[in-house]
C-alpha cells in the first residue's frame, strides 16, 4: 500500500494527515501556535513555530499509523496564503512573518497602484492592490525597515518556508504565488514589469512550479528528525483555498465550492482565464495545471452568526451545554421556525467591511426592517439569509464573467448546517453537496503528491477516484421564487447606504 502525506500550515495551527492512496486518513495530528499583534492592525507569526509543528506532526502520524517510511511516496504542502517570510544570506529568518490578515499596508497599497497603474495591475496580476497581498508587505518592510530589507536574500510564503526546511530548495507554485501580486496570472510566471516598477529584485523570489510538480526531496537531516525516508518527494502543493478545491473535487469546469467559515468564499474552477476588470473577485492560478479559479469573498459570513450567538444567544449556549450539543444546532432549529424573508427583516453582513462585490472597508452590518413583532429567531434567520445573499452576490459576478457555476460543494463550519445548505441551493439554483471526506486542504495536497509521484495521472483522475459525495440539497422551486423577491430588496441596500457608511467612518 502506498501512502501520501498532506501538511496544512494554517493560521491557528498546522494539521498533518497521512492518507493511503485511496484517500483514507490513517493518522492525523494538529499543533497550534500563537499569533502576535505588536500594534493595532498588525498580525505576525514566527516561522519557527510552523516548522516545529510540522516536525512534530509528521513524527506523530508516522508513529501512530505504523506506515513504513519507504511506503510514503510523496508530501504535499498547503497553508495560509500571502504571508511574508524573509531570509538572510545564511537562510536565517530575519523577522517574524507578516501574515495574511495584517492591515498595516494601506500606504503601500496606494504606492503600488500609483507605480503600476490600477488597470495595468489588474491586467497582469488579475487583482487590484489590497493590504492582504504579499507585495504590499514587501513594500512596507522596504519603506519602514530598510535594514531588514537590505539583509533579505530570499522571500518565501509560509508553506514554502516549510518546503525549504524539508528539502533545502527555494520553490513555490502558481496558486500560492498568485496571492503575492507579483505573478503574471495569464502567463503563470513572475511579472518582470511589476517587479521593475516596484523595485523588487527578482532573484529574491523562488522558482515557480505547477502544483503537482516535484519541487525537491526530503534531506537526510529532516529524515532523522521526522522518521521520513531521505529522498521522499515534496510537490508544489497549493494555497489553502486551491488545496480545498482539490480536496472537495472542484477541479473541472462547472464545479465550485462555498465555504462558510469566519469569512465566506465562493470558489469556481475555470479552464479559461477570466478577469473581472472591476476587481470584485480574485482570479488566481489553480492547482490544476494550466487552469485558473475565480474567488469571491464575504468578509463576515460565519462570523456574523458567531457574533450574534456570542452576544445575544447566552440562553441557547447554556442549553446547548446541558444537552451536549453544538449551540449552532439550536440556532438552526430556531431559524427553521421562521419563514423565508425572516418576517420582512433583512441583514447586511458587513461587520468588518466587504470584499465582494463592493470592495468597501467602510461598509458595516445592519438589520433593516426591525419591528416589535420580531423575535430572536427572526434575527437568527435574517443573519443566515443575509450571509447567503452576500454569497449569491459572489456567484452573480462569476456568472457575469461567463463562468459556469452549476455544481456546488459546501464546506466549512456553516456547510454542516442543512438549513444553510438549502438556502444556498435555493439561491444559487443548483444542487449543493458535501463530501464524505472532511480533511479538505490536507487531502487536496496529498492528492497533488499522488499525482506528482505517479499514483494518479492527473488531478481530475485523482479526485474522481477518491472524492465521494455525501449529502445533496437540491433547489426547491417554491423557495427560490420567494428568495428572489427578498434578494432583489437586499441588492438595493448597499447602494442606498454607501454614503452613510463613509460618513459614519469619519465620526
Amino acid at each position: 500500500m502506498a501512502y501520501i502525506l498532506g501538511v496544512d500550515i494554517g493560521t491557528s495551527g498546522t494539521k498533518t494527515v497521512l492518507f493511503d492512496e485511496n484517500g483514507t486518513a490513517m493518522a492525523s495530528a494538529t499543533y497550534e501556535y500563537p499569533l502576535y499583534t505588536p500594534q493595532n492592525g498588525y498580525a505576525e507569526q514566527d516561522p519557527g513555530d510552523w516548522w516545529n509543528a510540522t516536525v512534530q506532526g509528521i513524527s506523530d502520524v508516522i508513529r501512530e499509523s505504523g506506515a513504513p517510511a519507504s511506503e510514503i511516496k510523496g508530501i504535499g504542502l498547503s497553508g495560509q496564503m500571502h504571508g511574508l517570510v524573509m531570509l538572510d544570506r545564511e537562510c536565517r529568518v530575519i523577522r517574524k512573518s507578516i501574515i495574511w490578515c495584517d492591515q498595516r499596508t494601506s500606504a503601500e497599497v496606494g504606492e503600488i497602484t500609483d507605480k503600476v497603474g490600477h488597470d495595468r495591475l489588474v491586467e497582469i496580476t488579475a487583482n487590484p492592490a489590497i493590504t492582504g497581498f504579499t507585495a504590499a508587505k514587501i513594500m512596507w518592510v522596504k519603506n519602514n525597515e530598510p535594514q531588514n530589507y537590505e539583509r533579505c536574500r530570499h522571500i518565501l510564503l509560509p508553506k514554502d518556508y516549510i518546503r525549504f526546511m524539508l528539502t533545502g530548495e527555494f520553490a513555490t507554485e502558481v496558486s500560492d504565488a498568485s496571492g503575492m501580486q507579483l505573478l503574471d496570472i495569464p502567463k503563470r510566471q513572475w511579472s518582470d514589469e511589476v517587479l521593475e516598477k516596484l523595485g523588487i529584485d527578482k532573484s529574491l523570489l523562488a522558482k515557480v512550479y505547477e502544483s503537482p510538480e516535484i519541487t525537491g526531496t526530503v534531506t537526510k537531516q529532516v529524515a532523522e528528525l521526522t522518521g521520513l525516508a531521505e529522498g521522499t518527494p515534496v510537490v508544489g502543493g497549493a494555497g489553502d483555498n486551491a488545496a480545498a478545491a482539490v480536496g472537495t473535487g472542484v477541479v473541472t469546469d462547472g464545479t465550485a465550492f462555498t465555504t462558510i467559515g469566519s469569512s465566506g468564499v465562493v470558489f469556481a474552477h475555470t479552464s479559461d482565464i477570466s478577469i473581472d476588470k472591476k476587481g470584485r473577485v480574485h482570479t488566481f492560478c489553480c492547482a490544476v495545471p494550466n487552469c485558473w479559479h475565480v474567488m469571491g469573498v464575504t468578509q463576515s459570513a460565519g462570523l456574523s452568526l458567531k457574533w450574534f450567538r456570542d452576544n445575544l444567544c447566552w440562553s441557547e449556549m447554556e442549553t446547548a451545554i446541558n444537552m451536549g450539543v453544538d449551540p449552532y444546532y439550536l440556532t438552526d432549529k430556531a431559524a427553521m421556525e421562521v419563514p423565508i424573508g425572516a418576517n420582512r427583516l433583512l441583514y447586511m453582513p458587513y461587520l468588518n467591511g466587504e470584499r465582494t462585490p463592493h470592495l468597501d472597508p467602510n461598509a458595516r452590518g445592519a438589520f433593516i426592517g426591525l419591528s416589535t413583532m420580531h423575535k430572536k429567531k427572526d434575527m437568527i434567520r435574517a443573519v443566515m439569509e443575509g450571509v447567503s445573499y452576500s454569497l449569491r452576490d459572489c456567484v452573480e459576478v462569476m456568472r457575469e464573467m461567463n463562468i459556469n457555476v452549476s455544481d456546488m460543494m459546501a464546506c466549512g463550519g456553516g456547510g454542516t448546517s442543512p438549513l444553510w445548505r438549502q438556502m444556498l441551493a435555493d439561491l444559487y439554483g443548483c444542487p449543493v453537496k458535501t463530501t464524505q471526506n472532511k480533511e479538505g486542504p490536507a487531502l487536496g495536497v496529498a492528492l497533488l503528491a499522488a499525482v506528482g509521484t505517479g499514483i494518479y495521472s492527473s488531478v481530475p483522475e485523482a479526485c474522481k477516484a477518491v472524492i465521494k459525495e455525501d449529502k445533496i440539497q437540491n433547489p426547491i422551486k417554491e423557495n427560490t421564487e420567494k428568495y428572489e423577491k427578498v434578494y432583489a430588496l437586499y441588492k438595493k441596500l448597499y447602494p442606498a447606504m454607501k454614503e452613510t457608511f463613509a460618513e459614519l467612518a469619519k465620526l
